[in-house]
């Protein structure tokens, strides 16, 4: 492995963990406005990486990832990330609201990632008129690692944000919720590997960022 290789690494571990950060305290900040102080109460309304990181879910794996990815192992498409969950309770929530703002606190955070990309986009247009390849590339990573964790917790599977959409829309149980999350780990393995899946997850990326080129004036 180059040292070329272990910048990269280091680059797009650090867009991650930034992606991360703003993904989980826009959810807490959105639950708090939303009537539940839960998550302000144990600190989470923070851009402080650290008090949305675990280590096997936000540490351990996403370097692996990186590392196996760098290598050309297959098995890096195996290896997925996360931040430690927001706790949220919907009991605190505005009865006759309820299900709506769950849906708020749900699509928070996948909403913070796309203003994350529109500011790398902003960003990407200042590095092309300085003319700095370097900065390009680096924003480059930034706007596709927020788009692709926008849109993969989009996918309404458990524990994912898009699950819990469909929790409220449906007015789902927590019981039932629940059964189905004891799956959902290996179902998002499973479903993000359906060739269909991917052509989605990177067709919606892909139309974003050219969404975005345009409103920001490089389409």
């Amino acid at each position: 492995m180059s040292s070329a290789d272990i910048v990269n690494i280091l680059q797009s571990y650090l867009c991650f963990v930034i992606a991360i950060a703003v993904h989980e305290a826009a959810h807490a900040w959105a639950a708090w406005k939303c009537g539940d102080d839960t998550a302000r109460l144990m600190g989470r309304i923070s851009l402080n990486p650290v008090v949305h990181m675990e280590v096997v879910g936000t540490v351990a794996l996403p370097l692996l990832g990186q590392f196996l990815a760098a290598i050309g192992s297959a098995a890096a498409g195996w290896v997925i990330g996360w931040g430690k969950p927001v706790p949220v309770n919907s009991a605190n929530f505005p009865s006759g609201k309820r299900y709506l703002y769950g849906m708020y606190v749900a699509l928070a955070g996948p909403a913070s990632n796309i203003l994350l990309a529109l500011i790398g986009m902003i960003a990407m247009r200042i590095a092309i008129f300085v003319g700095s390849d370097e900065l390009r590339h680096l924003l480059m990573v930034f706007i596709f690692v927020n788009l692709g964790l926008c849109f993969f917790n989009l996918l309404p599977i458990p524990p994912l944000d898009g699950s819990y959409v469909l929790r409220y829309l449906f007015n789902i149980s927590d019981e039932a919720y629940r059964s189905l999350a004891q799956f959902g780990f290996i179902a998002v393995l499973l479903v993000v590997k359906i060739p269909v899946v991917q052509a989605a997850l990177s067709f919606a990326m892909m139309s974003t960022f050219s969404f975005l080129r345009l409103i920001v004036g490089l389409g």
